[in-house]
Parts: structure tokens; C-alpha cells; sequence
């Protein structure tokens, strides 16, 4: 069964407002919620970006049954892998087993601040397979010694461990990335509904797992005000991850995406009231082998007969029959 779930971006909404909107999507009837892990907005615009542990925490307290991810988390400069494991074992506990780590290879937009520079993209994959192997360590249990190209960990033990193992979800996008990270994997991540990605992966990890992607929406009763509304807050997503992984801050952002118009952020993101428009651009990653699928709503509203209440009401339930249940 394909499951929907709601994204909690931290970058257009503050920490109170994430809670509020995590309780909202459970409500709602959500299957799971993801939550990014950014120290800066793509754009000024958008204005946000509270600290995402702090507010996991505090979303497991207002949820009970929803799943929780990170989506994703970066250990390889901004964390070191070692107080991942830690962060994430104690969202396990908080949460009573709803918790994911999602995990990737990061953004220069997030990782710069602490004045390391920039690795390319090789590296920050190796650096990636080292974190990996050494949070997957730490969750097994006992003391934990590594020495790597990358990283050191001295004797380091997580005390306080969920009674079920943290599963772990990587991020990917191509067949290298597949075949190097499925092994070390329990999920996938991806952003782009591609058969090739789903199919590789299971290959690599030796059987079916599940399959995470995501798809931008913009409900809204107008679809003109949809429109703009997704133009001023996600133009940075038409320059796609290769580009998005290397830009160092909003200005950067603003400046790559001065020429995008309103019709070209549309071409890929539903914008309006039409539910027939946004099972249509979900189904895309169902039909290529996506299990899980986090919708990321543009704007949010405090009002119950807004967004949630068309999710509960009418998007949801087109989606669970469109997708077979």
C-alpha cells in the first residue's frame, strides 16, 4: 500500500508553527510526516529555519501514530556523524519507534557555516558511506572505535537506544549513489519519480524496500494566487539538485532563478483547488515504484477548513483510490 505523507519545512515556517502543522497533518490523516534539516532558507522570501531536532522533538509529543523522518539530515560537516546517532536514537525514544533518519550527502547552502569550504561531490560521497557505517555501528550498540579517511570516533557508546533499531533512509540520485548506499541502507530518498532509481535499488539492497519521494503542491481556492504564491516560494527547485547542492546562500539562489517565470514552476508543481491535477503529478512516483510520497504543501494556513481540511476531505482519499487503497 502507498502511503502519503506531509512535508514540515522548516524553511517557510517557524518552530511553534511546524508543531501546530505535524498535530494538523495527523489530524488530517497523513500517514507520516518529514521534516528538513536546514540552517538556511533557498530563498529571503522564504524566512525560516529553526534548528530540526529541537522541533522533532517537540512533534513527537503532539503526534502519537504518524511516522517522522528526517528529510534529510547531513552528517558530514554540520554534525558529526557520532551526535547523529545520538539525536536520532533519542527521537526513536521520544517518538516510541515512529522515527526515520533520513540521511544525504548535504547542501553548500546548509553546510558552509562552519567555514570547512565545500567538498565535490566524490568526496562528500565518501564521506557519506564513512558516516553511514558509523552511525549504523553506534545503533547496534556497545563502544564504538572508527578510523577513516574522513572521520575519528573514540570510544563512543549511545546510552539511551530505542528498543527497535532506527531504520535508515539515504538519499540518492543516480545509479552511483544507488549502488553505493543501498548496502548501507533500510530506505531510499528521492525527488524525481525515475523506475531506474526504485528498480536499482532493490537490486543492491538485495530485496523490496521502502521507497521515499516527494512532490511540491500548492493547494489554494485560486489557482492564480496558487501560482504566484509557488513562484515566490519554490523557483529555486527548477535548477535542480545538482545545481541546488553547490550554491553557497539566498543570494545565490535569487540570482539563478531571476529568469524563472511563473509558468515554469507550474510545469512541475500542481498549483489550485483541482484535485484530478494533483493525483495526476503524485501518481508519478507510484507508478515508478515509490512506496511513501510526502507531499510538500506551499504555504501553509492556520484555517481547519484550508489546506488540512482539503487533504482530510477530499486529496487524500483521491489519492488512496487512485494509488489502489
Amino acid at each position: 500500500m502507498v502511503r502519503f505523507g506531509y512535508t514540515l519545512m522548516t524553511e517557510q515556517s517557524g518552530p511553534r508553527e511546524l508543531v501546530k502543522q505535524a498535530a494538523a497533518a495527523e489530524r488530517a490523516g497523513f500517514d507520516f510526516a518529514v521534516m528538513s534539516d536546514h540552517y538556511s532558507p533557498w530563498l529571503d522570501e522564504q524566512g525560516h529555519s529553526p534548528y530540526a531536532w529541537s522541533v522533532l522533538g517537540a512533534v513527537t509529543q503532539t503526534t502519537e501514530s504518524m511516522d517522522l523522518l528526517s528529510f534529510v539530515t547531513a552528517p558530514i560537516m554540520r554534525y558529526h556523524p557520532a551526535v547523529v546517532a545520538q539525536k536520532a536514537a533519542t527521537i526513536g525514544l521520544l517518538s516510541d519507534n515512529r522515527f526515520t533518519l533520513g540521511v544525504g550527502s548535504g547542501e553548500n547552502l546548509n553546510e558552509h557555516v562552519i567555514g570547512r569550504g565545500w567538498p565535490p561531490v566524490n568526496v562528500r560521497h565518501e564521506m557519506l558511506d564513512e558516516a553511514l557505517r558509523i552511525i549504523s555501528s553506534l545503533f547496534e550498540g556497545g563502544y564504538v572505535d572508527f578510523r577513516g579517511d574522513h572521520y575519528r570516533v573514540d570510544s563512543a557508546k549511545l546510552w539511551d537506544r530505542p528498543d527497535q533499531r532506527v531504520p535508515i533512509a539515504t538519499a540518492v540520485s543516480g545509479e552511483q549513489s544507488v549502488q553505493k548506499f543501498a548496502p548501507l541502507s533500510d530506505a531510499m530518498i528521492a525527488v524525481q519519480p525515475e523506475a531506474a532509481l526504485c528498480r536499482g535499488w532493490d537490486a543492491a539492497a538485495g530485496g523490496e524496500q521502502r521507497k521515499y519521494g516527494q512532490q511540491p503542491i500548492c493547494w489554494d481556492p485560486s489557482a492564480e494566487a496558487a501560482a504566484k504564491r509557488a513562484w515566490s516560494q519554490l523557483r529555486w527547485f527548477a535548477g535542480g539538485w545538482k545545481v541546488n547542492a553547490e550554491l553557497p546562500g539566498t543570494s545565490g539562489f535569487a540570482a539563478a532563478t531571476q529568469h524563472v517565470r511563473v509558468e515554469d514552476v507550474t510545469a512541475g508543481i500542481p498549483c489550485g483547488p483541482d484535485v484530478d491535477k494533483i493525483v495526476e503529478s503524485v501518481s508519478a512516483y507510484w507508478e515508478a515504484g515509490f512506496t511513501d510520497i510526502a507531499l510538500v504543501q506551499v504555504g501553509v494556513d492556520e484555517d481547519p477548513a484550508g489546506f488540512f481540511g482539503f487533504a482530510r476531505g477530499k486529496l487524500l482519499p483521491a489519492l488512496r483510490e487512485a494509488a489502489g487503497g
